[in-house]
């Protein structure tokens, strides 16, 4: 039997997207083994009910705890918003984290003017998450959220800078901080979140077209920062000074996940990694 400690880290997604809190536990911890699961069957999460997101949650969760973790991570804003509750009552056992508080923290913590901005999927922005959360830290914060679907396919199809994801971002964002398009607040955020795990591969687009004194906080780093915390909390981080493992699996086409991933996670990911479920 595995000490506790020595037990993997799991992780879920709809897709590829939380790759990139992947990629921000390994620089926190690169001691730690991880399992990633990758729902690309099902995806996008963003356009689903509460309750087709929920179901879809817990089933992702109960593959990973089946395996053996000490720690499940929610690496999906959608998934965050809406199945935290039922994910933490159906695993009491497994601390589980998701990805909106520490966003939020991270917006309250260096917003000047206290007015925040969230660009996430529809659902994400539509169900609230980051407002109640950014607002039980800083009751008296300003929120605009604004949701940006279309981002989703330019990082899944690797358009992240030119032309065109420019042109698609500034659409969206004109209106949140350009004053002379008639933004929708009279107060210009000075925070802008990242609400989606997919958006900071456009990260170099939406600064061209943001102001240079707005701070734009990717919730992955944050993310990483808590696991750290909770797990050492817990005494639960894994001994030794070796780099961790990482167990890739998906619900589909596990060529484009090895693929789209490896773009997403920023060092290659082979076909032969990719393990193939069923949920």
């Amino acid at each position: 039997m595995k000490n506790v400690a020595e037990l993997p880290i799991g992780m879920f997604d709809s897709g590829v997207g939380g790759l990139t809190v992947l990629k921000a536990l390994r620089q926190r911890m690169p001691c730690e083994d991880v399992i990633y699961l990758g729902d690309t069957a099902r995806l996008p999460y963003g356009t689903k009910s509460p309750q087709t997101v929920t179901r879809y949650g817990v089933q992702c969760g109960a593959e990973l705890v089946s395996r053996g973790i000490k720690l499940l991570v929610v690496a999906c804003n959608t998934a965050s918003a809406m199945a935290l509750s039922a994910l933490r009552e159906a695993y009491p056992d497994v601390p589980v984290i998701g990805v909106v508080e520490p966003g939020a923290r991270a917006a309250c913590s260096v917003t000047k003017n206290g007015s925040i901005a969230v660009v996430a999927t529809e659902s994400t922005i539509a169900g609230g998450a980051y407002q109640r959360a950014i607002h039980s830290i800083s009751p008296a914060a300003r929120i605009v959220g604004h949701p940006c679907s279309l981002f989703v396919a330019l990082a899944e199809e690797g358009w992240i800078d030119g032309d065109v994801p420019e042109a698609v971002a500034a659409r969206y964002l004109d209106p949140v901080f350009n004053p002379a398009s008639g933004a929708v607040d009279p107060v210009i955020p000075d925070t802008l979140v990242l609400g989606c795990t997919h958006f900071p591969l456009l990260a170099p687009a939406i600064r061209k077209v943001t102001p240079p004194e707005t701070v734009i906080v990717d919730s992955a780093a944050t993310t990483a920062e808590t696991v750290f915390e909770e797990l050492t909390l817990l005494e639960l981080i894994r001994p030794g000074s070796g780099c961790g493992t990482t167990a890739y699996l998906t619900t589909d086409d596990a060529p484009r996940f090895a693929r789209t991933g490896t773009r997403f996670l920023g060092t290659p990911i082979t076909e032969n990694e990719v393990e193939l479920v069923d949920l």
